[in-house]
């Protein structure tokens, strides 16, 4: 008919303003980055020197929470690397005494196994424990010492025999004389285990009291001063 047109009706189209395409970039950086902190990768500083010397105190690493979680097929577990807990794994974990703190130790003794310490070496099911990483600050306390049952030696350096419980864990700081661990308080729980110590990131000389300063004004003159006591060798540093 006179009058009409073959062309097709224009549509009005939208442009998402500048302001609103940033904060939906914003948004989803957050999103992705609470899903990594929550199940993937998790920071976590070494306040203290029951690692030492393969962990430092001002040591910052990276944990993977992913390698220990659940899986539905081996086929999540050959692509996400995940594996079972083994004997020298360095693990963060709840701190059974106070959950909110995590702690960082590595793992000496598996369920069912009877562990033993006498005169400072490990023993498992009556054979010694060859361990290249730990560090002793003092010779070994002989039970014959008349002292020895007056110190906490004893317990450190003579513990056992025990059987690990099923579904836990035996473990012990690398710096055997200087560590809070399995040995005074307890048997640690399997779901207790947050994830396994992967790399340092980034490290600096610091000292123990730096951690329990409370001032705002002491945190930003520790962290300026922090960024010049960095630890270069450290960077990328693998835990085993």
């Amino acid at each position: 008919m006179e009058g009409m047109s073959n062309e097709p009706e224009a549509r009005p189209t939208f442009k998402k303003s500048v302001a609103r395409e940033y904060l939906e970039s914003i948004v989803v950086a957050v999103i992705l980055a609470l899903f990594i902190r929550t199940f993937a990768i998790q920071a976590f500083k070494i306040p203290t020197g029951s690692m030492e010397s393969n962990l430092l105190i001002g040591d910052h690493l990276l944990v993977n929470k992913l390698v220990y979680s659940p899986s539905v097929s081996p086929l999540e577990d050959r692509l996400m690397g995940k594996r079972p807990i083994e004997r020298g794994h360095v693990v963060v974990f709840k701190f059974p005494d106070d959950p909110n703190r995590d702690f960082i130790k590595r793992v000496i003794g598996l369920p069912g196994e009877t562990v033993e310490i006498r005169n400072k070496t490990v023993y498992i099911d009556g054979e010694p424990l060859d361990e290249p990483y730990v560090q002793f600050l003092d010779p070994p306390r002989s039970p014959d010492d008349p002292e020895y049952a007056l110190r906490s030696d004893g317990i450190r350096d003579n513990w056992g025999p025990r059987v690990v419980p099923e579904g836990h864990l035996l473990v012990l700081g690398d710096n055997r004389d200087n560590s809070r661990d399995s040995r005074f308080w307890g048997f640690l729980a399997r779901d207790q285990v947050k994830g396994r110590a992967l790399i340092v990131y980034w490290s600096y000389d610091a000292d123990r009291e730096e951690y329990h300063r409370t001032s705002f004004v002491d945190w930003i003159k520790d962290t300026a001063s922090a960024l010049g006591k960095t630890r270069w060798s450290r960077f990328f540093h693998v835990i085993r």
